[in-house]
């Protein structure tokens, strides 16, 4: 206490500390102890956050990601009654696309799953390549076989092929729906993986090896857009789930 019998007072140095701190929460009573307790923020997500939330989910996050992440980039809002209700029927649309895109993917699953793709590559006599392939290489046999160009991104690719070899590819088409396709490197005179082991071998038929592990290539990477689905595919789907969202916008009315 000061001469004058009036109570010291803690002001923070920073506008900051205020923003962070509970009302009250900056203290200075009797033994002189300053307490700071700090509020974490209720939003609601208005997109998809990897990692941390989906839309529609409502959280407590701390006050810094929301100011300087989440809210500038419009992917939370504070969690208001009217943001809610229109987070909830934002998320219910996404719902329902999500279904439909996966819908479609799984058909094109069916013609994917199991398609033998060969791809010829310079060697040396040891099987080893000069160069590698890659998902651009995989993706260009991926889009000849359905007739549209399938992103690169989508192809499940630990490292880049650079052995002569059978490889079984994770290929995405939607974040829940996959497919495999078999991919053959071979030599450009058509040598394989088993004639270099044959020749290692004295000429001796190679022993068959264990059939490789299909999780081997699945670097647990979340998936990009849905960008294997055509412009006009995605187009039906969107007005097919519009006309859903006016029902519950008028039940909700």
């Amino acid at each position: 206490m000061s001469s004058d019998g009036a109570r010291p007072v803690c002001v923070p140095r920073h506008q900051d500390e205020l923003a962070d701190t509970q009302p009250g929460g900056v203290l200075l009573w009797g033994d002189i102890r300053l307490t700071q307790r700090k509020n974490n923020m209720k939003v609601v997500f208005i997109e998809d956050v990897p990692g941390t939330a989906k839309i529609g989910d409502i959280k407590d996050v701390k006050p810094g990601f929301a100011r300087n992440y989440l809210l500038p980039r419009r992917m939370a809002m504070p969690a208001s009654p009217s943001v809610v209700k229109s987070a909830e029927l934002r998320a219910r649309r996404e719902e329902r696309l999500q279904d439909a895109r996966d819908m479609d993917a799984r058909k094109v699953a069916e013609r994917l799953d199991g398609i033998a793709y060969t791809i010829t590559a310079r060697s040396g006599s040891s099987g080893k390549l000069f160069g590698s392939v890659g998902t651009s290489d995989i993706a260009e046999q991926v889009s000849a076989t359905l007739g549209t160009e399938f992103d690169r991104h989508n192809v499940v690719l630990a490292e880049p092929i650079k052995d002569l070899g059978d490889y079984p590819v994770v290929v995405k088409l939607t974040k829940n729906v996959t497919a495999t396709v078999n991919v053959s490197v071979v030599g450009e005179d058509g040598t394989t993986a088993a004639d270099i082991a044959a020749k290692a071998s004295g000429g001796k038929k190679p022993r068959a090896s264990a059939a490789p592990d299909d999780e081997a290539s699945d670097d647990g990477a979340e998936p990009s857009d849905d960008s294997m689905m055509s412009a006009d595919a995605s187009t039906d789907v969107e007005a097919h789930v519009d006309s859903a969202d006016e029902a519950d916008e008028a039940d909700e009315g």
